[in-house]
């Protein structure tokens, strides 16, 4: 289980986007702070597709910054 400080501290400090990772293998991507909402044991995200999920903190096993974007070669 993630404790959720890490995740508490990330969103108080300068936002920088970064993904919540679950036990079930599920990754969610949070682009902005209008994005996520953490709850005492509970976190809701809001995803592409504007469907929130509510997720026990139990079943947060880490958080990680995004891949980097591919840059567009100049021809």
């Amino acid at each position: 289980m993630l404790n959720l400080e890490p995740l508490r501290d990330r969103l108080s400090g300068p936002f920088a986007p970064f993904v919540i990772h679950l036990s079930d293998g599920r990754k969610f991507k949070v682009p902005h702070l209008d994005f996520i909402a953490v709850g005492r044991g509970v976190v809701s995200i809001v995803d592409e597709r504007d469907s929130t999920h509510t997720v026990d903190a139990l079943h947060i096993v880490s958080i990680s910054d995004p891949p980097p974007k591919r840059s567009k070669r100049a021809k």
